[in-house]
Formats: structure tokens, C-alpha cells, sequence
């Protein structure tokens, strides 16, 4: 639990279908007590808030302090990911590392046989397998965060909201009078809730901040630099300098402390190579899926294969920004088919290996 609305009714619904709720909330972050943060995530407040709900509702509530995990599995890759060039998918990292493996560590000391959150996803039994799905509100749908998991976790799995829209729940929660109904929605990170990616990566790296030079498609310096973690592939605004013609970030060289401006032709990709790769159970490679490299991207057909990093991806048309540190997530309709790290992404005209020479 939360303390927000979305885990407040997922167990408001297990009471009412008779369930034994217990109630676990993971103390992850502090903030500061100066009123500068509206929207928290698991921090103190929050448990408060979960237990009033818990209280309300008539069910025991368990808070267990999970911070040091969190800084370690986390926090400290946000950091390094950004400094080495990449822009990170942290809640991908904390599903399954902290949020996931621990509650269900927790649910067997508990007794408890389920572990239910409030993610918008779905599970489909099917052949004796249990499917991840994604949501029914597209808006919502968090399956991308989920893709990791394999059977044996999604079988201990329950998501009460998975097929209930945002606006669904939360007027049950004010028909409820649940306690926080009225409790507003970040949209940044739990950890970064100004958005300040920047400024709190630099805080927190000291001496490993990489200055350097700005340059344009042809090499040439045009700006100077505070740090390559202020900057991520495809981003167009508050580049530092204008080059009198729409120029986008096509390429962050950590080591060199380089960054390279380049025109949005230069941003198309025609494959990906990814690691840290899982497949659904009974998935294998080679196989055609949607694939979508960002949370709130489209899904676009591709085609993935065996690599010496894991896989490559090969998309049937160029796709733009695909950015090394996000996820690549495989679907075939609704199903999730698994996904990987994207570590390096392929422009069209500097990509020789083709389809059909990759395929086996």
C-alpha cells in the first residue's frame, strides 16, 4: 500500500470479495519537512496514510523499512545510468528488484499465499500459464514495469484495478470515503518529484560529473557543457545554444564528455541491441511482436533475435529515439512477451546487418 488512492481500493475490493487483507507499505524515501514536495511515495506520510486506510477499512497494516535497498537497487543506478549517457527506466528497476521481490519475501512471513498491488495490468490464466496483460485504461496501463516477471511470480499475483479505468476508481474511493480520496497524482519520479532529474543527479555525483563540448553533425564545437547527465538522446529544448535550425541530442559520448547535435534523421533507428533480456514463459527467440521502447510509446512491429548481448531488435520501419537506458517491451496484442535493456541503438545509414541475415 501506497497511501494513495489506486492501492487504498484494490484493497477495498479483496475485502468485499472476502479476502483476509493484510496491509504491507515499504518505507523507500525521505523528503525534505520544509512543505517544498506535494506528492510523495513511500515515505513516512505516506504509511500514515496507508494505515488510516487499513484502520478504516478493518485490517492489520505492516510498514518494514526498505531504504537502504532502494538507495542501492535504485537510486545509485539512476545515477550512474544518467552519468554513463543513458536515460534509466528506474521503475522497471524497482519493481523488480525492491517493490516485487520484497512484498512477496514478506508475503510468506506473513502466511499470506497472494501479494495484490494497485498496478493497472492484468493476468489471464492460459494452458496452465498465467499471462501479464496490459490494463484496460491505455492511460494507466503500467504492464511495461511489469515485463520481467515469470510465471511462478505472476501466479502469486493480484491486480484488483486491472480492468477499472483511473476515473472508475476513484469514485469508488470517494463513494468510500476512503481516507486520501481526495489525494492528488505525481507525475515524476517518487524519489524526484520536482522532475529535477539534473539537479539531483549532479548533487549526488561530485567529482564523476562530465563537462564538455557541444558539437554539431559535422563535429564542429558550438556550446560548452555542465555535465552529460543534463542531457538525454531525442531531447530538443534547453540545449544550452541554437544552431538556427531544429537540432535534437543524437549522441552522448560519456567519456568524452561529448555531446552531438544533429537533425531528427539522425534519431531514426532500424534495430536495437538489448540485455538483461527475460521472455514470458513458453516465449523464444526468434519472434515478431509489437515492441515499445519507451513507457508511453506506440508499440511499433519488429522482429527479435538472438545476440551475443542477448537480442537485437529490428524494427520493421525506422523508429525515432531509441534511447539507450529505456526498455524495449515486447507484446502481442495485449500480452506481455518480456523485453530488454536497450544498450545501443542503430541509425539506418550506419546499419550494414540486415533482417534477414540476423535471422536464423
Amino acid at each position: 500500500m501506497s497511501g494513495g488512492v489506486d492501492s487504498s481500493v484494490a484493497a477495498a475490493r479483496l475485502l468485499a470479495q472476502g479476502y483476509d487483507v493484510v496491509g504491507v507499505t515499504l518505507h523507500l524515501w525521505d523528503y525534505p519537512d520544509d512543505g517544498s514536495v506535494k506528492s510523495r511515495c513511500c515515505a513516512p506520510e505516506d504509511i500514515h496514510d496507508a494505515r488510516r486506510v487499513a484502520d478504516a477499512l478493518g485490517f492489520p497494516h505492516y510498514a518494514f523499512d526498505r531504504r537502504e535497498l532502494f538507495q542501492r537497487e535504485v537510486v545509485e543506478p539512476f545515477v550512474d545510468s544518467y552519468l554513463g549517457g543513458e536515460t534509466p527506466s528506474p521503475c522497471v528497476r524497482c519493481n523488480r528488484g525492491v517493490k516485487i521481490k520484497e512484498l512477496l519475501a514478506l508475503a510468506d512471513k506473513l502466511d499470506a499465499s497472494r501479494l495484490a498491488t494497485g498496478h493497472y495490468a492484468r493476468l489471464v490464466e492460459n494452458g496452465g500459464r498465467t499471462e501479464l496483460h496490459r490494463g484496460r485504461d491505455a492511460s494507466k496501463d503500467q504492464s511495461y514495469f511489469l515485463h520481467m516477471l515469470g510465471d511462478a511470480t505472476l501466479s502469486r499475483l493480484c491486480f484488483p484495478l486491472g480492468d477499472s479505468d483511473k476515473a472508475e476508481v476513484r469514485a469508488e474511493a470517494l463513494k468510500l470515503d476512503l481516507p486520501g480520496a481526495q489525494k492528488g497524482e505525481s507525475q515524476e519520479l517518487c524519489f524526484v518529484p520536482t522532475g529535477r532529474y539534473d539537479a539531483f543527479v549532479g548533487e549526488r555525483a561530485g567529482e564523476r560529473l562530465r563537462p564538455g563540448p557541444i558539437v554539431d553533425e559535422n563535429g564542429r564545437t558550438v556550446g560548452q557543457h555542465a555535465g552529460v547527465h543534463r542531457f538525454t538522446v531525442g531531447q530538443r529544448k534547453n540545449l544550452g545554444v541554437a544552431l538556427g535550425k531544429p537540432s535534437y541530442v543524437v549522441a552522448i559520448e560519456p567519456e568524452q564528455g561529448r555531446i552531438t547535435l544533429g537533425p531528427v534523421e539522425r534519431l531514426m533507428a532500424v534495430s536495437a541491441e538489448l540485455a538483461d533480456v527475460s521472455l514470458a514463459d513458453g516465449v523464444e527467440l526468434p519472434l515478431s511482436a509489437e515492441v515499445q521502447v519507451r513507457y508511453r510509446g506506440t508499440p511499433l512491429p519488429a522482429r527479435i533475435v538472438k545476440s551475443p548481448s542477448g537480442a537485437r531488435v529490428l524494427f520493421e520501419k525506422p523508429v525515432q529515439a531509441v534511447v539507450p537506458g529505456q526498455f524495449a517491451v515486447f507484446y502481442a496484442g495485449t500480452r506481455v512477451l518480456g523485453g530488454g535493456l536497450i544498450r545501443k541503438a542503430d541509425a539506418a545509414e550506419s546499419t550494414a546487418t540486415s533482417a534477414a541475415e540476423l535471422s536464423p
